[in-house]
């Protein structure tokens, strides 16, 4: 598998880490006007979506009494439809003008948000976080186009460093302040907000000067414009599918990328179990030990940010890979709670090293008239990946046990490490210009 099996790809963009100047710092990146007011966007908005969701999990555990299965099916019903429709999503993002997209996504999501005031039963939650989740699919690559179009090339991991630190603060601070606000002023109020962020984060889109974007999407050719619309629809599908099946390079950062996230759906609902079953601990170990991962992304997005920046995107997936796999060995071989603080702390601080080479690789790689198919597709296998690693979690578990679980996500990721450096080692430049 080769990046010169597609050639016009290649001839559009053909080295993955060209010869860049020095890469640029968090506070450089915010120095663009552009991309300072999408992550003030991101702020408030994403602030918004954890206080909401948390506020709905807590409602459901505890007015509603919903089981474990049901909890479970609120994180399933947000991510679902990103999975299903992110490949779709990225055609139309393609072709739709950026800022329209992005400002109408949020608008939508605002008015949504506000209809989980009048939620009462599970299903109700369901069905309205599932239709936020269809607008998502939208925004999202929207999201990732603009912050391309906003920064040169070597700002690219500081910026998507930013946007990351964003989320994982936001998962550590979130349901300490939607606990807090549910207490006192009701789940009512943190739905509110969230659809208040939506609206500041729309005005504030839409305060943005966008620059002028790479190519759109290519017309029709003469197949093409002879086909039906879903055959048209189709085509440009395919065109994203192919370009990143023949690139090996960008195949391989998005199988690790969704090797982290199948880990981390796996690894989200079993640690309870962990901590109770083989630490045999309370519900306070609990929650210093899920803390732990939410502290070692923060930690690793700002140090490989800081520390990184002379590092090739590619070691430090490989390097994330394997910082994952200790991490699990640890809780495998050593169940105590000193050992589990060390092994999520591992954890988190080895995904921060995938997740943002990722983003990088797939931005710096992608034509930008690509950028909305390829971006979505790669949402979608991400989240398909979260929601398999959810759902095969339980039945893995009550078949061999959390431990074990937890050993054979270890052998997954040293397979596709092994797989990645044999076939899908990235090739150097100068073999890519030629």
């Amino acid at each position: 598998m080769s990046t010169t099996a597609n050639p016009t790809a290649a001839q559009q963009n053909p080295v993955i880490d060209p010869e860049l100047p020095a890469p640029l710092s968090m506070g450089d990146v915010l120095r663009v006007p552009m991309m300072r007011r999408l992550w003030y966007a991101q702020i408030i908005s994403v602030f918004g979506d954890f206080l909401a969701l948390f506020a709905v999990i807590n409602v459901i555990t505890f007015k509603l009494h919903a089981n474990a299965q049901q909890v479970t099916g609120v994180q399933i019903a947000y991510m679902l439809p990103i999975a299903v429709l992110g490949i779709l999503a990225g055609v139309f993002v393609d072709r739709w003008p950026l800022k329209p997209t992005m400002v109408s996504s949020d608008s939508i999501r605002a008015g949504l948000c506000l209809l989980l005031i009048f939620a009462t039963q599970i299903w109700h939650f369901y069905a309205i976080l599932a239709a936020i989740s269809v607008i998502s699919s939208f925004f999202g690559p929207a999201q990732g186009v603009a912050i391309r179009s906003a920064v040169p090339l070597h700002g690219l991991r500081s910026a998507n460093a930013l946007m990351q630190q964003v989320m994982f603060g936001m998962r550590i601070i979130g349901p300490a302040i939607a606990g807090l606000m549910v207490s006192y002023l009701g789940a009512r109020s943190c739905y509110a907000f969230d659809s208040v962020s939506f609206v500041g984060s729309a005005l504030l889109i839409a305060s943005v000067t966008f620059l002028a974007p790479g190519p759109k999407a290519a017309a029709p050719t003469t197949d093409a414009a002879g086909s039906s619309a879903i055959g048209k629809v189709w085509l440009d599908m395919k065109q994203g599918i192919d370009f990143i099946v023949h690139h090996a390079a960008l195949l391989f950062v998005i199988l690790a990328m969704a090797a982290g996230m199948f880990v981390l759906g796996c690894f989200g609902p079993l640690i309870a179990i962990y901590v109770r079953d083989s630490l045999h601990a309370s519900t306070k170990s609990f929650a210093i030990a899920s803390a732990m991962i939410g502290l070692g992304m923060l930690i690793g997005i700002n140090g490989l940010n800081t520390f990184g920046k002379k590092l090739k995107d590619t070691l430090l997936v490989y390097s994330g890979l394997c910082g994952i796999a200790v991490g699990l060995v640890i809780l495998t071989l050593l169940p105590h709670l000193w050992s589990t603080i060390l092994g999520n702390l591992i954890i988190g601080f080895s995904v921060a090293g995938i997740i943002v080479p990722s983003q990088t690789l797939f931005q710096k790689a992608t034509p930008p008239e690509l950028m909305g198919r390829v971006g979505s597709t790669f949402m979608s296998i991400i989240f398909t990946a979260q929601i398999s690693g959810l759902v095969l979690s339980g039945i893995l578990t009550h078949y061999i046990g959390v431990r074990p679980v937890f050993a054979l996500c270890a052998a997954m990721l040293v397979v596709l490490m092994t797989v990645g450096k044999i076939w899908m080692e990235p090739k150097p430049a100068a073999t890519q210009s030629a």
